[in-house]
């Protein structure tokens, strides 16, 4: 399955507890919100946040931003009535944390198609622990309403019984087969939260690995994060003008056989990761 290019670089977790910060993520940068119903809001709290939550998704003023909300797991007491309103209020995607099987995957489309979600309503699957790993490449091709991995990375590093360090050492190799999985399915997957706020260098640092990587954005937890998030994630102006260089080259050379730019030999290939850099510039530049 392929999903349309649409611009994730910043992805902002929100607790729908707060309704001021609700209010505030209208004017942020943020390319998407995660609406959150689970780790952010305390449990006596949770049927007013699902209630802010749903309003804000139906209410059309986020602009352009994506809309999705993270409900509760599978198996707590809050799941089944926080899927329910979410797929009645019909946001861009609704995120379910510790999803660790395809079996599991196609029983929440089935909820959700069930509880009247739009198709315009995606399924957003955290994986966040060893089971899902090793189930990835199952999950991401499970159900085609599957649009996203969202990375969870402090739930990673607990399972693992690791540590967080700066590179991110034991978690790579689970980092790398979630994208494996992703792109062979076609889906988007952003990388997991920076948790120290005014650690502007690492956070700046890991967002470039994350870019390098192959990853479509990350998700935030402050919107101090959100301008170097963007940045990280945007193409430069050196690549775009490379990218302007290649695609033009290879549309000059058409039927020569041998096409060259900057003295570099030109092939298919190179023509369309360039596309791909300008259809990333053009979408995160729009509106």
């Amino acid at each position: 399955m392929t999903t349309a290019y649409r611009p994730r670089r910043s992805v902002l977790y929100m607790p729908s507890s707060n309704e001021r910060a609700l209010e505030k993520a209208k004017a942020l940068g943020c390319d998407a919100l995660i609406l959150d119903l689970e780790d952010a809001v305390a449990p006596d709290a949770k049927p007013a946040a699902r209630d802010n939550a749903c309003a804000a998704a139906k209410s059309g003023e986020y602009g352009r931003r994506e809309i999705t909300i993270r409900v509760n797991g599978i198996g707590t007491e809050w799941h089944e009535a926080d899927l329910a309103a979410a797929s009645a209020a019909g946001p861009d995607g609704i995120v379910v944390p510790k999803v660790n099987s395809p079996k599991e995957v196609r029983q929440l489309a089935e909820a959700m198609r069930d509880f009247g979600a739009p198709e315009t309503t995606k399924l957003w699957a955290m994986i966040e622990t060893p089971e899902a790993i090793f189930e990835a490449d199952k999950i991401a091709r499970a159900d085609e309403r599957l649009a996203c991995f969202v990375i969870g990375t402090n739930d990673l590093v607990k399972e693992l019984q690791a540590l967080h360090v700066p590179g991110r050492g034991p978690v790579l190799t689970a980092l790398s087969i979630a994208l494996l999985a992703a792109r062979r399915a076609g889906i988007a997957i952003v990388d997991g939260v920076y948790n120290d706020v005014k650690d502007a260098e690492g956070f700046a640092t890991e967002c470039r690995q994350g870019r390098e990587m192959g990853f479509d954005g990350k998700t935030l937890i402050h919107p101090g994060q959100i301008d170097a998030c963007n940045a990280a994630f945007s193409p430069s102006e050196s690549e775009i003008e490379e990218a302007e260089g290649i695609v033009a080259a290879w549309r000059d050379g058409a039927g020569t056989g041998v096409v060259t730019y900057n003295g570099k030999m030109i092939e298919r290939l190179h023509v369309d990761i360039a596309e791909r850099v300008l259809a990333v510039h053009e979408a995160v530049t729009a509106g």
